[in-house]
């Protein structure tokens, strides 16, 4: 169940989700799109409205992420928790302080595996004369001193503290300045304190990331029809090896493994929508062996086909 948390005189609102297939309407400042890894959620977003910024912080869980920036904005994402497992970003994971940033219209796509608690601040407009690193067309991830994390979560959680209560709109004004300026100090001194690491190099490799883009475009296509791995690499003029090892890098599994996930979600959503026939859909996205479908599908949601329609058409 989705409930908003909506205070009279205030900028904070906090959504909370038990539902996976409402959890999209309370992405913000992105084009987003998700494929859980888990039947259930327990998920948490808190979003800060201030003049030129947004705060968010969201407690998610295990998903994979692709994402891109709306136009004329610069996004500073960073995690709110310790854990180590790492999430794995463009590519490439280390349990490091780390922080991430993207100018309007980047990319980035990555893979939380457990639940995680991650924050983001953007800036609109863009943020161009603060010495911050370039972007271009994909997100960059970088890593920073623990002091400098530690700052940036600092800053963010006073913040969202102080917001919590109802203020007038006049006051509400004059501190949401003060509170923009103390979030872009706290990235100031973030990348200040940049510690030089080759492993970002992977991450930050815009070829590679383009070539993933790409592969995940076409096969964004139409995932209903059939999809040979000699076919994709053909058209993208690549090797089945390098393809195969680019959404392995980027997805974290087998190209195969991902499109039936993909696919299953599709399905999902379908269903949920009202569809004619669970036989229908299940073909229309290429299950052939319907046995063996409906005990995938049952693995994955925890209910059967049958029960999600019945659900869509009841809403």
């Amino acid at each position: 169940m989705n409930s908003i948390d909506d205070v009279p005189g205030s900028a904070l609102r906090t959504f909370r989700f038990s539902d996976v297939d409402e959890f999209r309407s309370a992405i913000r400042g992105l084009n987003f799109e998700f494929t859980p890894f888990v039947r259930k959620i327990s998920a948490e977003q808190t979003i800060l409205s201030l003049p030129g910024c947004e705060v968010n912080s969201t407690r998610a869980f295990p998903r994979v992420v692709d994402a891109q920036l709306i136009g004329n904005c610069t996004a500073i994402g960073f995690t709110m928790d310790d854990l180590n497992v790492p999430i794995r970003f463009n590519g490439s994971q280390r349990a490091r302080p780390v922080v991430v940033i993207g100018g309007g219209g980047a990319a980035y796509t990555a893979i939380e595996e457990v639940q995680r608690h991650i924050a983001s601040v953007v800036f609109s407009p863009e943020v161009r004369d603060r010495g911050w690193p370039p972007t271009l067309s994909s997100f960059k991830i970088f890593e920073i001193s623990a002091a400098g994390l530690h700052r940036l979560r600092t800053v963010v959680r006073e913040v969202l503290a102080e917001a919590s209560d109802p203020v007038e709109a006049p006051e509400l004004s004059l501190k949401g300045a003060a509170m923009k300026e103390s979030l872009l100090g706290a990235v100031d001194d973030a990348f200040e304190s940049v510690v030089s690491a080759r492993w970002t190099l992977r991450a930050n490799d815009g070829r590679s990331f383009r070539i993933f883009q790409d592969i995940r475009a076409l096969l964004s296509d139409d995932l209903s029809q059939p999809i040979y791995s000699d076919d994709i690499a053909r058209k993208l003029g690549l090797s089945v090896r390098t393809m195969h090892d680019v959404v392995r890098r980027y997805r974290g599994m087998s190209l195969h493994r991902y499109l039936r996930l993909r696919r299953l979600w599709l399905v999902r959503r379908r269903l949920l929508a009202g569809a004619e026939s669970v036989k229908a859909v299940a073909l229309a996205f290429g299950f052939w062996h319907l046995s063996d479908f409906s005990k995938s599908y049952r693995e994955q949601f925890g209910e059967s086909p049958s029960q999600t329609l019945e659900r869509g058409r009841g809403r």
